[in-house]
């Protein structure tokens, strides 16, 4: 017998029959003899429309009754499939993220897990029960409700198992696993059976949306066994492994597990700045005190010595705010300096654990774009990961050459 913590997101649990489904799926685990925990989202769209009745009413509704009013859509969830799993004669009951005993900060609409009391939990576990959780929001010390925000209820799925010490925490979605790119860009991606957490941060902060950065954060901190699965079809998923021990092998570590990529970035160039200590702050300072995050940073020489030309990478949407600050705010400080942005940019990359043990993967990925006539802006690189800036226009063709080139396609992994 083990002990699974499931999570069903808001396309899972979307309409009426979609909460019969889950409730066979979580029946047939039950079934095998199984103590399971469900963790679920609103049903799709409630979320969305839960907010703009309260904007309708308040342009700036206060945070705290947003929680209030958001926490509703996992209530109604829970109390639907605990009725369609009764229905099918398997003992269940429903519980909010309060009554699990879920402890967070007082940060509402973005709340951090505190502790979680799992002795209720427990013992209904223990009686039979099949525990039905809402996920993505739990209680501060003044018994205010909490929501944990974007990503929620895939963290209050990780953190449960966490707290119960569970097998695996199971994350069903739309998709049946991760894969090494997006199968609408390239046909050939293959799915995953196993990634490292490692490789899944980054995969998530590039881009790949198939889990939330906090949710494979708190599995790695805890050694919690990640599994990614389809609500729709049956099959093994993907599981998410701890980070390979570095004194191991690693001969046979896959050179490069996924290409991750967006087009959600822009690029800003000041050209001419002074080239003396101090100059990035004076350029980024003001940025940051906007609460716009920075992301790729190059700084280069000018012919003259004295002068340096500093690129940076943000958000698209945070690409005018920018530019007006760097214009009105940044150039002046500095006394003067052309300004050029590109908001037609994608940012591509590699992501492997087997770069560690490998070397020439950066001289192979840009002899590929070369040889597509694909042309670099900026690179960036850690130990498992290479990003390069190119035309947003090249971006599919980029991802699709570089698949092939190191060995990702279906066709390439099939055995003969």
């Amino acid at each position: 017998m083990a002990l699974y913590v499931q999570k069903f997101g808001g396309t899972s649990v979307g309409s009426v029959e979609r909460i019969k489904a889950v409730a066979q799926k979580v029946k047939g685990f039950r079934d095998q003899g199984h103590q399971v925990v469900v963790v679920v989202s609103a049903m799709s769209g409630e979320t969305n429309r839960l907010t703009d009745m309260a904007t309708a009413l308040n342009s700036e509704p206060e945070p705290r009754e947003m929680d209030m009013l958001l926490s509703t859509g996992e209530q109604v969830t829970i109390s639907l499939l605990a009725m369609a799993l009764q229905q099918l004669d398997v003992p269940a009951t429903s519980h909010t993220g309060a009554q699990v005993g879920i402890h967070t900060d007082s940060a509402y609409t973005k709340a951090r897990i505190q502790r979680i009391e799992t002795d209720e939990l427990q013992e209904d576990l223990d009686a039979g029960k099949v525990v039905v959780v809402a996920g993505f929001q739990g209680v501060d010390d003044e018994g205010n409700i909490t929501t944990l925000g974007r990503g929620g209820s895939d963290t209050t799925g990780v953190a449960l198992a966490a707290a119960l010490k569970a097998d695996e925490c199971q994350i069903y979605t739309d998709v049946d696993g991760v894969y090494t790119t997006d199968p609408r860009v390239c046909s050939k991606a293959q799915r995953l059976e196993t990634i490292t957490v490692e490789e899944m941060l980054e995969l998530a902060s590039l881009g790949s949306k198939i889990l939330q950065i906090r949710a494979v954060e708190f599995a790695g901190k805890y050694n919690v066994p990640l599994r990614v699965l389809s609500s729709f079809e049956d099959g093994p998923g993907t599981l998410i492994v701890a980070d390979s021990d570095e004194d191991e092998d690693s001969m046979e570590e896959p050179l490069i597990s996924g290409i991750a990529f967006t087009k959600s970035e822009a690029k800003l160039t000041l050209l001419n700045t002074p080239d003396v200590p101090g100059v990035a702050s004076r350029i980024l300072g003001p940025i940051a005190d906007a609460n716009i995050e920075v992301d790729m940073i190059v700084q280069n020489v000018a012919p003259a010595g004295d002068y340096t030309d500093f690129t940076f990478t943000v958000a698209k949407g945070d690409y005018k705010a920018t530019k007006k600050i760097l214009e009105e705010q940044v150039i002046p400080d500095l006394g003067g300096g052309d300004l050029r942005g590109d908001d037609n940019i994608a940012k591509v990359s590699l992501v492997g654990v087997g770069m560690r043990s490998h070397a020439g993967v950066a001289s192979k990925m840009f002899r590929v774009l070369a040889d597509e006539n694909v042309n670099i802006r900026m690179v960036s690189t850690s130990e498992i990961k290479i990003s390069v800036v190119i035309d947003e226009k090249h971006m599919e063709l980029a991802v699709q050459a570089l698949h092939k080139a190191f060995g990702l396609n279906k066709s390439d992994i099939e055995p003969e």
